[in-house]
């Protein structure tokens, strides 16, 4: 079974879901890819992991830095995991490039080369925003191209970690909006 709950952050709603134990899901309400571990069949239900949560969230959203994580369970493709890990090793306020995972990932397989575009489709993919920091992943030249959650979110979610946004480029046109 699978349970949900709502949270109101300064930047919109967001649901949460779990699987009981752990958190599956943390996504902006409307947000692309929305839901996308969440099966038909859940139930809204006070949880000792969405009150962990919840915690979280007031403490990232006044501008601190959270000191615990609460328990996640992440499941998709072998790939995606690895890139899912790379973005739980990003710390709070800093930044990473596609291009940087993609050479991560790359030097961890014994590979020359891996493609930027396949850890962004990867990054896109994350079920559990903010908490699993997709938002600090960055565009080559510091374009602040994708976010499932809309680029004015990942705008704010940088300057509330007090990472100065005017070394970044925002795109206003293209598929990375």
């Amino acid at each position: 079974m699978q349970y949900i709950t709502h949270y109101q952050s300064p930047l919109g709603g967001i649901t949460i879901s779990s699987n009981g134990t752990a958190l599956t899901g943390l996504w902006f309400d409307g947000q692309k890819y929305f839901a996308s571990t969440l099966g038909a069949d859940y139930e809204e239900k006070d949880l000792p992991v969405f009150t962990e949560a919840k915690r979280w969230l007031d403490i990232y959203f006044s501008g601190r830095e959270p000191d615990f994580t609460p328990p996640l369970s992440l499941n998709g493709s072998a790939f995606r995991m690895a890139v899912w890990q790379i973005l739980q090793s990003i710390s709070y306020g800093q930044t990473i490039t596609y291009g940087d995972i993609a050479r991560q990932l790359a030097a961890q397989t014994g590979k020359t080369k891996m493609s930027a575009q396949a850890v962004g489709g990867a990054v896109g993919h994350n079920p559990i925003s903010i908490i699993v920091p997709c938002h600090r992943v960055i565009g080559a030249g510091g374009s602040l191209t994708g976010y499932a959650g809309g680029i004015d979110k990942k705008v704010q979610l940088l300057e509330l970690e007090g990472i100065n946004k005017n070394k970044f480029t925002v795109p206003t046109k293209g598929t990375a909006l």
